[in-house]
């Protein structure tokens, strides 16, 4: 419990910094190389700054504390408030996979054969187009790794050869 109200102090003063530079995250995903999503990642603790783009980060929210670009460089506790759900946009997001998730799982096998797609060697963006009607829609890209599955032979496990 301790660690989640920390979580959420630190979320909070990230934020802060991110509201007080007037940016929006795809400004701050531009001056940095990110994707927006990852931005977003970043300042909610559910991803890892690394050292080589403090400094991009640093120079995008000027007024962030040097011992919170420390503290994101710290690896994440990776969770979520089950409540979330609740919260219509992501309701919706998570109704579109349920709904079209057996689909792309059939097109997703037919076009690379038995496998899945990485949700760590993966990445995410959220843009706004306008539709053909001239009303905006949102676009939602996820882009993960092919993860084929493997044939489980034991002459393969190494641990096995290691237990002889």
């Amino acid at each position: 419990m301790e660690q989640n109200r920390d979580k959420e102090n630190v979320t909070h003063r990230l934020l802060a910094a991110k509201k007080k530079s007037g940016k929006s995250y795809n400004q701050i995903a531009e001056e940095t190389g990110l994707t927006n999503v990852y931005v977003a990642q970043l300042l909610r603790r559910q991803a890892q700054l690394k050292p080589e783009t403090a400094a991009k980060l640093r120079a995008a929210l000027p007024d962030l504390p040097e011992e919170l670009l420390d503290e994101m460089m710290i690896p994440p506790m990776r969770s979520y408030n089950p409540n979330l759900i609740q919260e219509p946009t992501v309701y919706r997001l998570n109704e579109a996979v349920m709904h079209f998730g057996e689909s792309i799982k059939e097109i997703v096998n037919e076009e690379f054969g038995d496998g899945i797609m990485s949700a760590i060697d993966f990445y995410c963006s959220v843009d706004k187009v306008k539709g053909v009607d001239g009303k905006d829609r949102v676009v939602v890209t996820f882009d993960g790794k092919y993860l084929p599955y493997s044939e489980q032979k034991s002459e393969h496990m190494v641990s096995r050869l290691h237990l002889q």
